[in-house]
């Protein structure tokens, strides 16, 4: 309940923050076109992959609401790591739009309105804080939501520098600096961009989440009373805040009570050290045909 919970917060959020971006989106384009200022357009641009990155988002969140079935037995909720990638992935392509057109913008420099730029950026800075601010407190939980906070930033930063390059070009006619605060809004985006995209694929290869030892799991299920190896360990999450464990572990002796206490045992272990929620735990008394063919994870 409180994973739905949690999804309808975010929901709520990611719509609030939607609703002003969509509606500034379409002045800060035309704006960028009527001025002829490059950064600008950038920064629209970065607004726009914001809508379709919001969308996805909410999209993401919506079909994860859906119940397991037969064919999907864990649910659809990993669909907001697949947005989360997938706003990686655009924010990357827009990034590199950006730099190419810096690059030919200053071979080829154009007449730029420094002052309809200076008015749509300060709008547009305002947007921004309203869409960071709703979703900073919720971009921790969730990497879908963290794709869209990342969008949402870089347009901030970007309207910062958008503000600072009309001011410059109303005062010194350096028209050149236009192109200059674009390329900084890339190179910004870039790292970043990065950074979600390989969290998002390492949860889609299930790897082991960021934050998590596996050699300190391995040791505090192995020095459980009892356990005299452990083997086919393998740790990763399902999205960003559901992490999942299986093990087989080899236990010297004790009856059935003896081992449901050690599984109690080790469950609320895994959860108060590791933050673990989903165990799945194999008790055997000598190594099973796994641990013979080296499947030991360590």
């Amino acid at each position: 309940m409180s994973g739905n919970h949690g999804a309808g917060s975010n929901e709520r959020s990611l719509w609030i923050a939607l609703v002003p971006t969509a509606t500034f989106m379409v002045a800060e384009i035309v704006g960028g076109l009527l001025t002829g200022s490059l950064a600008l357009i950038s920064d629209a641009a970065h607004m726009a992959t914001d809508v379709v990155g919001l969308v996805i988002a909410i999209t993401a969140i919506r079909i994860g609401r859906r119940p397991p079935d037969a064919r999907r037995s864990f649910g659809y909720e990993r669909f907001e790591i697949l947005a989360a990638a997938f706003n990686a992935l655009l924010l990357f392509g827009v990034a590199l739009y950006i730099l190419y057109e810096a690059w030919r913008r200053l071979s080829e420099p154009g007449q730029i309105d420094s002052t309809a730029m200076l008015v749509i950026a300060v709008l547009g800075l305002g947007v921004n804080l309203f869409a960071v601010w709703m979703l900073r407190s919720k971009q921790d939980n969730s990497l879908n939501v963290k794709g869209a906070y990342l969008e949402v930033l870089s347009d901030l930063l970007g309207s910062v520098g958008v503000i600072a390059a009309a001011i410059i070009i109303r005062f010194t006619g350096w028209e050149w600096v236009d192109s200059l605060i674009a390329v900084a809004i890339g190179l910004w985006v870039l790292p970043r961009s990065w950074t979600l995209l390989r969290q998002s694929v390492n949860i889609l290869l299930e790897g082991v989440p960021d934050g998590i030892d596996p050699a300190a799991v391995h040791a505090t299920l192995r020095g459980l009373p009892g356990v005299t190896d452990v083997h086919d360990l393998h740790i990763w999450a399902l999205t960003g805040g559901r992490v999942s464990l299986t093990a087989h572990l080899v236990v010297s002796g004790g009856d059935a009570a003896a081992v449901a206490g050690l599984l109690d045992q080790a469950r609320a272990m895994l959860h108060e050290r590791f933050d673990i929620g989903h165990v799945t735990l194999q008790c055997e008394p000598v190594p099973c045909a796994d641990a013979a063919a080296g499947h030991r994870f360590l």
